[in-house]
């Protein structure tokens, strides 16, 4: 979705946005958000900032405030307390000049059904000022990059889920906008759809485009994020690059997976000295932290002969972001069944 401006406002020729102006502070910033619905508070005095060119993931379950943030920092909604700006534009004193620098695409497509895909993007253009014939070059253009030409006169009800999601995508860069917000872009696509949507997120910041995201697939902020905020009941809990938060989990660790369950102490026991916390048992699986990556797989095995104990598989494994979010907040990131507070309101 695009984030058009007022119509009696819009200028009759849309003017090209600005250059970015790198090393000027950061693309976005946000201090102290805080908003409210009725008595629940949504956002509780939220800080972050997004470096001009990168991708800042912001993570968390249905319901921790992501979407909220995204609706304030659009324009969409006034936060109650706090302020914030999006490329040096104040989202609420200069909201109407903000809404022709900026890009939405939702959680859902919002492109008309009952249009064609060129007609969807076309009439973006139109809102944003732009001349016919130029909005249609522009949305022509668009369907290309995005692979959509074939498709360009067809209309969109015809569109399969990933196709509409490019589409929506591409409504949302009509403007070319320096800063571009996804909320959930990719929910309720196939494997493959992800993909593709994540390689074209990728060019665009190749091309210098800054991105905000907002997911619950750990996978998809692993790949895309530059640096990761996780957001749970309102507040950022935890920030950082996708490595630095893996690390606060404590760093790599050997599974041991036994032939015999009932070698597992005296695995703990050969084992011990390997690492600084005691070795983890259960059942038949050993979990050890590693000091030091190199040759850690050869030791353990080396121990674990001496000490006669048989085994069947052995791994050395990375903290995922999985196993981040999971000891930050206690429960899994996926979606925790929490109302989403921002859909009800």
């Amino acid at each position: 979705m695009a984030i058009s401006p007022d119509p009696s406002t819009a200028p009759s020729a849309g003017p090209p946005p600005r250059p970015v102006q790198r090393g000027r502070g950061p693309a976005v910033v946000a201090s102290g958000l805080v908003k409210s619905y009725g008595e629940v508070r949504a956002l509780c005095g939220v800080d972050l900032e997004v470096a001009h060119g990168t991708v800042l993931g912001l993570l968390g379950p249905n319901g921790a405030g992501k979407t909220t943030i995204i609706r304030i920092l659009t324009t969409l909604l006034q936060p109650d307390a706090g302020s914030a700006q999006v490329d040096g534009l104040d989202v609420v004193r200069e909201a109407a000049e903000l809404r022709q620098r900026i890009g939405l695409a939702g959680q859902y497509a919002a492109v008309d059904e009952n249009l064609t895909g060129l007609e969807n993007l076309t009439m973006v253009g139109r809102l944003y000022g732009k001349p016919r014939a130029a909005a249609k070059q522009r949305g022509e253009e668009l369907l290309e990059r995005f692979e959509l030409t074939d498709a360009a006169n067809r209309p969109t009800k015809t569109y399969s889920g990933g196709m509409r999601r490019r589409l929506d995508l591409a409504a949302a860069l009509v403007a070319s906008p320096p800063v571009l917000f996804l909320d959930e872009p990719t929910t309720g696509l196939d494997p493959r759809s992800r993909l593709q949507l994540w390689e074209t997120i990728e060019g665009l910041v190749a091309e210098g485009t800054t991105v905000m995201l907002t997911t619950q697939y750990l996978d998809e902020a692993d790949r895309l994020a530059s640096e990761i905020a996780v957001i749970d009941h309102g507040r950022v809990i935890a920030r950082g690059t996708p490595d630095e938060l893996k690390d606060r989990v404590g760093g790599e660790r050997l599974e041991i997976r036994l032939a015999d369950a009932s070698q597992a102490e005296t695995a703990r026991q050969a084992l011990a000295s390997m690492t600084d916390d005691p070795p983890i048992v259960e059942g038949d699986l050993v979990t050890v932290g590693v000091r030091h990556r190199g040759g850690a797989i050869v030791e353990a095995v080396r121990r674990l002969d001496r000490a006669g104990v048989g085994v069947e598989d052995i791994e050395l494994r990375r903290p995922t972001l999985d196993d981040v979010f999971l000891s930050l907040t206690g429960h899994a990131a996926e979606a925790d069944g929490a109302v989403a507070l921002e859909d009800a309101a």
